[in-house]
């Protein structure tokens, strides 16, 4: 029996995060180049994907490039970058066919040219779909994000069309790149590491956390399953005790 029968499709988390960890370490440990590690990751993207659609999951949000990658070795940026392309050419198709919606968030300026492009074409594409919504994070951070949204309001503060006593919880939301897709539920991070690795800072506050050993490119159907499993399990408090949910 798999895990999804025992999952409670009344109490879905909206909105699922995920940090890819381990494509390296997997193919290091079978004696591979790390750029073969990234390509076996995206069949684990496509896996999540279908497997996000089978359980009407929202929203999905997975890190696929921090601002910090940059500063890894040129020539494994420029394989991630032409990695990107190739995979939006191949993916598209399994998009539409699912009904999926394709976005991004971060500092997309900063990609080539070319991954630009074909990023922006597989969201024009894919804008007229309405089930689940992939969220790419790429060239993102959540410090970067952060700082942008500040400086974008102090603007608006000296331009008079804001006060600082207009700043709210829902302004700053309004004003980081996730503005319309509501906060995660759940973070998964694979790969054994313990730390969110400067990804969506404000908006994790309240999500639940679930690690797992398993590398990335071994991340399947069963693992999301199972780390859905344990979001159900979790009592979601946002600051009451246990015996107000009850009332």
């Amino acid at each position: 029996m798999s895990l999804i029968d025992k999952i409670d499709r009344q109490r879905l988390p909206q909105h699922i995060a995920i940090i890819m960890d381990g494509n390296g370490r997997w193919a290091k440990a079978q004696g591979k180049d790390r750029s073969f590690g990234h390509q076996e990751g995206v069949v684990s993207v496509r896996k999540m994907v279908e497997a996000a659609t089978a359980i009407g999951l929202k929203y999905m949000t997975v890190y696929t490039f921090s601002n910090e990658n940059w500063n890894r070795p040129e020539a494994e940026v420029q394989a991630l970058m032409e990695l990107l392309v190739t995979a939006i050419h191949r993916e598209t198709l399994n998009l539409m066919k699912n009904n999926v919606r394709l976005l991004a968030i971060g500092n997309l300026n900063r990609l080539p040219k070319k991954a630009r492009a074909t990023l922006l074409a597989c969201i024009q594409e894919t804008s007229v779909n309405t089930g689940t919504t992939l969220v790419l994070a790429l060239s993102y951070s959540a410090k970067w994000e952060i700082v942008a949204a500040v400086k974008q309001l102090a603007a608006e503060v000296k331009a008079g069309t804001i006060t600082p006593n207009d700043i709210t919880e829902a302004v700053v939301s309004d004003h980081l790149t996730t503005k319309g897709i509501p906060d995660p539920d759940l973070l998964i991070r694979t790969g054994g590491e313990k730390r969110i690795s400067n990804f969506l800072l404000w908006q994790l506050s309240y999500a639940e956390f679930y690690f797992t050993d398993v590398f990335w490119p071994n991340f399947r159907e069963e693992e999301l399953y199972g780390a859905i499993l344990y979001y159900q399990q979790r009592e979601r408090r946002f600051g009451k005790i246990s015996e107000q949910l009850n009332l």
